[in-house]
């Protein structure tokens, strides 16, 4: 799945630059629609983002490229990886500036873990 997102003013820090915060919840909300998207009806909580590393800093009015990609899927769990890259990079820019992968768990009503796959009965 690829998503956009748009640098505006407010996502920017005291130094002008996309701030670090904004960017981990735009990945966690990337990786999020992806995984209620490939199991509808289901709740998730994200339990963990691997290494965090920010490869370059981003300018207001950058466009930004997620691209998300299932890892794993297990009982209870669901891994994707997210690579954060400039839409329009310049010739001589490497396009990435941020990748990692983040888990979810499948939870029911009362906030419990459970299996994302309907048990046969």
């Amino acid at each position: 799945m690829q998503n956009y997102q748009l640098v505006l003013t407010e996502h920017l820090n005291h130094y002008g630059y996309l701030f670090g915060g904004i960017l981990l919840k735009w990945v966690d909300e990337a990786a999020y629609i992806c995984a209620r998207l490939d199991h509808p009806g289901k709740s998730f909580v994200t339990v963990g983002m691997d290494k965090v590393s920010y490869k370059k800093r981003v300018e207001l009015g950058s466009i930004l490229l997620f691209t998300v990609d299932k890892v794993k899927s297990g009982i209870t769990s669901v891994t994707y990886r997210i690579a954060v890259n400039l839409a329009c990079p310049s010739p001589s820019d490497s396009s990435e500036i941020f990748s990692t992968v983040v888990t979810f768990v499948c939870i029911d009503k009362e906030g419990n873990k459970c299996p994302i796959a309907e048990e046969d009965n």
